[in-house]
């Protein structure tokens, strides 16, 4: 299984669609050194998958048409294929079925706010091509390991282009126990291991659902895979890129943010900045900018790094960088905001997290 660079190159060209998906671009992922984060890479989880064919080009048309159960989950939360290897819960104690309802076995239950409620979708997701006997293969770049992870497969018969997830859908078809990370195969930024999934009988489109309780806590992952039975299988033989920044899951405490001014001058705009997720050697920072007290048609947020951090990519907002001081400017799709309205871009940064205090001009 290839995996691609991870990238985010945005199309200046606006369609009816990207209202929703500006809105709805990261959503709340906190840091905490500590968590785990993991999914399976093959069968591609579906998020995975999307981010694997469309990370670098998610605001295309084409894929309207071409892939549109994809299309679909790039509309309702673009987070949620970045973060594809978030989807977890915790506390759950081993009682999947109560903690996830029929219907929403693939969103974990509407699990971190509903960032991940478009994977419920029923619909021709693309599959993988699987035989009967698979070997399914999960990357956890945390390396904390398993307590187990249970993999099922849907039952001979069950139709998953009209019918959504339920658990009497699901059997039993593979699992392994307790495994610490040492014992899984080392790779570039993590490690991985591979599972046996014995599923006789099966033909045509099924769902694999894969349960990965991690070691480090009392924190279940949940995961959808589309799979074909008729087809052969090679193993995979590479990983996540290197390039992808690790996505971690919420603390128990969110860091202090600035909360945007509950009034404005007319034709003004403030920007709060805050910082999502942090790793060592950097961290994803998200700027919401919220227009005064009359509309904008565009906008200007700036801000000075105290340590010589550098911004690496961005999205929803076109940024420039002169020595430590930052500049951000709107895109064409983004920067007309009513009175009030508010619109968000994000970036990753290298060196350590900071939180300068940034400062908005707007266009009239």
């Amino acid at each position: 299984m290839s995996t691609p660079h991870r990238r985010r190159t945005l199309v200046a060209t606006a369609f009816l669609a990207v209202g929703t998906l500006v809105a709805a671009l990261l959503t709340t992922v906190m840091a905490s050194p500590a968590s785990a984060h993991g999914s399976v890479v093959d069968p591609a989880s579906r998020n995975y998958s999307c981010w694997q064919r469309w990370g670098g080009d998610f605001q295309n048309p084409a894929m309207a048409t071409q892939d549109p159960m994809c299309w679909q989950a790039w509309q309702a939360d673009p987070n949620a294929m970045w973060n594809w290897n978030g989807l977890f819960r915790e506390g759950v104690a081993g009682n999947h079925q109560a903690a996830i309802p029929d219907g929403q076995l693939c969103s974990g239950g509407h699990t971190q706010s509903g960032r991940y409620n478009a994977l419920d979708a029923v619909g021709a997701w693309k599959t993988t091509s699987v035989s009967n006997n698979f070997r399914l293969k999960f990357f956890d770049q945390a390396s904390h390991g398993a307590d187990y992870i249970r993999v099922y497969v849907t039952k001979q018969g069950f139709n998953a282009l009209s019918k959504p997830l339920a658990w009497s859908d699901l059997e039993l078809a593979g699992q392994i126990g307790n495994t610490p990370a040492s014992q899984w195969t080392r790779e570039t930024d993590g490690v991985s291991i591979q599972v046996p999934v014995n599923a006789p009988g099966r033909s045509g489109r099924h769902i694999v659902y894969t349960i990965w309780q991690a070691s480090h806590m009392d924190q279940s992952y949940y995961i959808c895979s589309d799979v074909d039975f008729g087809g052969s299988t090679t193993p995979p033989t590479t990983t996540p890129p290197t390039t992808a920044p690790p996505t971690t899951t919420p603390p128990t405490t969110r860091p202090p943010t600035t909360a945007p001014p509950t009034t404005a001058p007319a034709g003004s705009c403030s920007a709060t900045y805050r910082i999502t997720n942090s790793w060592t050697g950097g961290f994803q920072g998200e700027v919401t900018v919220t227009a005064g007290a009359s509309a904008v048609k565009g906008w200007t947020v700036s801000w000075t790094f105290p340590s010589g951090q550098q911004i690496s990519q961005a999205w929803n907002a076109v940024v420039t960088s002169s020595g430590s001081t930052v500049t951000a400017r709107n895109e064409t799709f983004n920067g007309s905001l009513a009175a009030g309205g508010q619109t968000t871009f994000g970036f990753l940064a290298s060196g350590n997290s900071a939180t300068p205090t940034p400062s908005c001009t707007a266009t009239l």
